[in-house]
């Protein structure tokens, strides 16, 4: 090593042009990287859709689903397989296990489901498969609203849909809230039968007359002449001269009979945002692009269109992510600003403007370098690439401050500054390295998390590790290089005699290295009073911080078989109680014929709240409790107040799986949770995804009575169509638009009633008659949505946890409850508790793994075992730093933040001691007693210990109590959403290195005292 660091300093010019080169090239990396709030992470879900137009939701779990489970149980690499059937359409979901390749798993599936379509009705459409990709996950959304028909409002979104799509940046844009095209044929059934058309003969005379004839070509030998039999219907008047029905010389037409027009299918719902009817364009940028730059270009996009949009049409951004980006990116920069100033001033306070200098080159050097690292593989600027920039600040000058202490002390000897830095960093090499090597060997095993919540924090791991090996290169390359080229002019001064705190310290030190087993058990005694004090005081187990949001919504549940215009008039209620509030920037508010899987099958409606900037309104806790108190007296509703959700968990927290063979012992299993849950408090917004209670018609066809007047289901159910959702007879693709658009015919709208099916007349041979005469209609229960996990039926409880509870604590109160179920029921925890217990599985894993590598390391280093497990000995120690840390911060215990942070401590809090014992073990080398080298060693990595410890405290002290400085403007803020993400982990890591710290200092040359102690005893035995 000393031979690279000799040719380093020898050719300086190379040297400081490599250095250069690293500075503008992690400059140009840090503008064009790709800035993003939270990682692209790969999502091991992959989605099949089904549909059956009319099937019952029984049906399409026997004709749809079923035969599809056959075949995709077989993939291998599949966790787990769920599935919902409902009317008209099924879909399965399969998750796969960690580490998956999407490529091959996608194809995998594709493979089953074109097996399995042969099994499949034949009426069914072709089944789609999909992967849930978080890059087509909407950034921006853009909302069109005003006094206008959902014509113009379409006009309006699919012209701003057209020019933002032809964006570079942009990968996709959907309309939320689009209706469907219709063209709608309106017949009166009588004036059919008058001119004795039926529903076969109008399908047939339409489909004959719509479709694409392949006439070919005449070639002559004098030419060659292209032949086009124009078929297709391209507008409405072609369907209105479309004849119908021929006698003798005279021709009815569709227009004698029907009134034909362009509308659009019935709605399935109603949006509005601020009260007035809209629409959302949800726009997805493509992976790689940046989100900063991409809502700047479609911004532009919008105000050149608006001069042509209606005067009331307004646009709205109701959510903007490159909002959250630019201000976690100024926050956060603004902290790793205020991390570097506070490392630099400990330095400069305590070895001099020249070496504060030289030092503080290497944090932009380390940090510009890992940033060009971190661009060359591919990752982007987030949250946790920033957070890990912040705790690796403090970290970056530890092997700088040991080589520059080191040169320092050689120049007090009298050394020339190329003799003193050469020596210095040569000297320190190697326990720099090894204590930087013990870093990297704890954040290595991260990089290899499985889950979701793995790909969501690798970014930390990697960027340390990156950053990590950048300091190595400053710290023992380029530090010594520039150290020698800005020589002092004149002569060093002599060491100055120990300060008052050292001579404390030196005193402190000689008493207990006079009793170093008595040291030994106070320590351990300060550590078991830590450990009761925070059995006792704890503030509860999380899996992953709350953090302040920017949004909130509202669910709105209700019963009954509600038209879709009871339902928005339900809403509409609840919107009218909670609009005027001023923490609101934008309310979007949604009803639904029917909600998404994902949501409870009685939510109807949903409003959605964008709200101010934090720092100007209540917390979003505050506000929701407010709107509930605003809607406590709405009759009939109940509503479900939720807060954005951050990071990689989704859901509800608590998520009880209940699967078996016999729907009626899962139904009686849910009621018994659901009323321990209520019996035993704790529990909030409990819901289940059974089936609603409701009333459905079933028409029953009498076959042989039907047969008798030459009738059969087929024509019966093609004259209910007219009464519900219209006769389909053809489609056909208007220039306006992407997609078909659906020919259908209907009764007029004031015959679509449940009367008018038991008076609908269908032809037969003998004339038309009414359906009543071979069709009765019953009244029957109603069945919703269907779910499967597995193969088998299954209902899923969840439910929130109250203020003040921990979802640990209620999940073990319910435990009695879940082992009582009926026979033949499973319960199965999912949600954040399998994330937590994955989770938890892994940290240990990687821990143990860490242990490991590191003791190989220090054997290495030191050849000693009982100076390995002396060094280890710290991590053990620094875990009561931990939870003294979370106790004095008030913070509840993170699975994954404060597992992550004793992890990460357990790579730094051995750095020092390493250094430390090197030292010692020179000493010894040189003739030195064991006591006095232990002493000696002490003192004299007094100060590059407490530098090191310190300047990473103070790098995680903005973290820690959650203080947003900014130094330019200046400005102070306090408990911003950017800090609230790492607060856990920073106490933990802030207050482990704090205990550590005083520990190696005063407890490891005790120990080393002792060691030596006790190899004399054994040696004269």
């Amino acid at each position: 090593m000393r031979r690279w660091i000799d040719a380093a300093i020898d050719r300086t010019r190379t040297t400081l042009l490599v250095l250069l080169f690293l500075l503008i090239g992690g400059g140009v990396a840090y503008l064009a990287i790709p800035k993003e709030a939270n990682p692209d992470v790969t999502i091991p879900t992959i989605y099949v859709s089904l549909t059956l137009e009319g099937v019952s939701p029984e049906d399409a779990e026997r004709l749809l689903v079923r035969p599809m489970e056959q075949e995709l149980q077989a993939i291998e690499g599949v966790r787990k397989m769920t599935a919902q059937a409902a009317e008209g359409y099924a879909s399965i979901t399969l998750e796969f296990d960690a580490g998956f390749d999407p490529r091959q798993a996608l194809a995998d599936v594709r493979e089953k489901v074109d097996i399995a379509r042969s099994s499949l009705p034949d009426e069914a459409d072709e089944p789609r498969v999909m992967e849930v990709n978080v890059s087509r996950f909407p950034v921006l959304s853009v909302g069109l609203s005003g006094p206008l028909s959902a014509g113009e409002l379409m006009l309006a979104a699919r012209g701003l849909r057209d020019a933002i799509e032809g964006l570079p940046q942009v990968l996709d844009v959907d309309i939320a809230g689009e209706r469907e095209d219709l063209m709608e044929i309106v017949v009166d059934p009588q004036v059919l039968a008058g001119y004795g058309i039926d529903f076969d003969t109008l399908f047939n005379l339409v489909s004959r007359n719509h479709r694409l004839v392949a006439a070919g070509s005449i070639d002559n030998g004098a030419g060659r002449l292209a032949i086009k039999v124009p078929g297709l219907i391209e507008n409405l008047d072609d369907l209105l001269s479309m004849p119908i029905k021929v006698d003798g010389d005279r021709v009815v037409t569709f227009g004698d009979v029907a009134v034909i027009h362009r509308t659009f299918k019935d709605p399935q719902g109603y949006a509005r945002i601020d009260g007035q009817p809209a629409v959302v364009l949800e726009i997805a940028k493509r992976a790689g692009a940046n989100i900063i730059a991409t809502s700047r270009a479609v911004h532009a996009v919008l105000d050149e269109a608006r001069p042509s949009l209606p005067n009331t049409l307004q646009l709205r951004t109701i959510m903007d992510q490159s909002t959250t980006v630019v201000s976690l990116l100024d926050d956060l920069l603004n902290n790793v600003l205020t991390a570097v100033v506070l490392v630099l001033i400990v330095i400069l306070a305590t070895m001099g403007l020249r070496s504060a200098l030289l030092i503080g080159l290497t944090i932009p050097g380390a940090f510009l370098t890992g940033i060009l690292l971190i661009w060359s593989i591919g990752y982007t600027l987030n949250i946790v690439v920033l957070f890990a920039l912040i705790l690796v600040a403090g970290m970056l000058v530890d092997g700088a401050i040991v080589v520059g202490e080191q040169a320092d002390y050689n120049l007090a000897r009298g050394l020339s500054s190329r003799d003193a830095w050469a020596g210095a960093a040569g000297r320190m090499a190697w326990p720099v390295i090894a204590s930087t090597a013990t870093t990297l060997a704890v954040f290595v095993p991260l990089l290899f998390w499985p889950g979701v919540v793995g790909e969501f924090m690798k970014y930390l791991p990697a960027t340390v590790v990156l950053c990590l090996l950048a300091s190595l290169l400053m710290a023992l390359i380029f530090l010594p290089t520039l150290g020698n080229l800005l020589r002092r002019r004149n002569a060093p001064a002599t060491r100055e005699s120990l300060h008052v705190g050292a001579r404390l310290y030196r005193r402190l030190l000689d008493r207990l290295l006079a009793r170093p087993g008595l040291a030994l058990l106070g320590a351990l005694g300060i550590m078991a009073v830590i450990y009761a004090a925070y059995a006792r005081f704890n503030h509860g187990v999380v899996f992953f911080p709350e953090v302040e949001p920017d949004n909130a919504q509202i669910l709105v549940h209700a019963r009954g078989d509600l038209s879709v215009d009871e339902k928005d008039a339900i809403v509409r209620r609840v919107e009218a109680r909670v609009a005027g509030m001023p923490e609101i920037d934008a309310l979007y508010a949604r009803s639904f014929a029917a909600p998404d899987t994902r949501m409870a099958a009685d939510v109807i409606g949903q409003l959605n709240f964008s709200l101010i900037d934090w720092d100007k309104r209540r917390s979003a806790g505050a506000i929701l409790d407010d709107m509930a108190a605003r809607t406590r007296d709405l009759p009939g509703v109940r509503l479900a107040f939720q807060e954005q959700e951050r990071g990689p968990t989704s859901g509800k927290p608590i998520q009880i799986e209940l699967t078996g063979r016999q729907p009626d012992t899962l139904d009686a299993a849910v009621e018994q949770l659901r009323t321990a849950m209520q019996r035993l408090g704790g529990f909030r917004d409990i819901q289940d995804n059974r089936s609603l209670p409701g009333v459905e018609w079933r028409i029953e066809v009498d076959r042989e009575a039907a047969a008798r007047f030459g009738a059969d289901v087929a024509t019966i159910g093609s004259a209910v169509q007219l009464v519900t959702n219209g006769l389909p007879l053809a489609t056909y693709r208007p220039p306006e638009v992407d997609d078909e658009v659906d020919i259908r015919v209907r009764l007029p709208a004031v015959r679509r009633s449940l009367d008018q099916l038991e008076r609908l007349t269908v032809h037969t041979n003998r004339g038309q008659l009414p359906i009543r005469q071979f069709v009765r209609l019953t009244p029957a229960p109603k069945v919703g949505i269907l779910h499967r996990i597995d193969g088998h039926r299954a209902i899923t409880l969840e439910a929130d946890v109250q203020p003040g509870r921990q979802v640990d604590e209620r999940l073990r109160a319910l435990a009695p409850s879940l082992a009582e179920l009926p026979e033949g029921v499973r319960a199965n925890l999912a949600g954040e508790r399998e994330d937590q217990a994955e989770t938890s599985r892994f940290l240990v894993s990687a821990f143990g793994v860490a242990l490991f590598l590191m003791t190989i390391i220090l054997v290495t280093q030191f050849n000693s075992l009982y100076q390995t497990a002396l060094v280890l000995s710290a991590i053990v120690f620094s875990t009561a730093g931990v939870l003294l840390g979370l106790l004095l911060n008030a913070q509840p215990f993170g699975i994954v933040m404060v597992g992550m942070g004793i992890i990460a401590l357990a790579g730094i809090v051995v750095n020092n001691n390493i250094v430390l014992i090197d030292t010692y073990n020179q000493l010894r080398g040189d003739g030195l007693p064991a006591r006095q080298a232990a002493l000696e060693a002490g003192c004299r990595r007094l100060r590059p210990v407490l530098l090191t410890a310190i300047t990473t405290v103070l790098g995680l002290i903005p973290m820690v109590l959650g203080v947003n400085v900014d130094l330019l403007t200046p400005s102070l803020g306090w408990h911003a959403p950017s800090t609230q993400w790492w607060t856990q982990l920073s106490s933990a890591i802030a207050g482990g290195l704090a205990f550590a710290t005083g520990l190696t200092l005063l407890l490891t040359p005790c120990m080393l005292e002792l060691g030596a102690r006790m190899g004399a005893r054994w040696r004269r035995k």
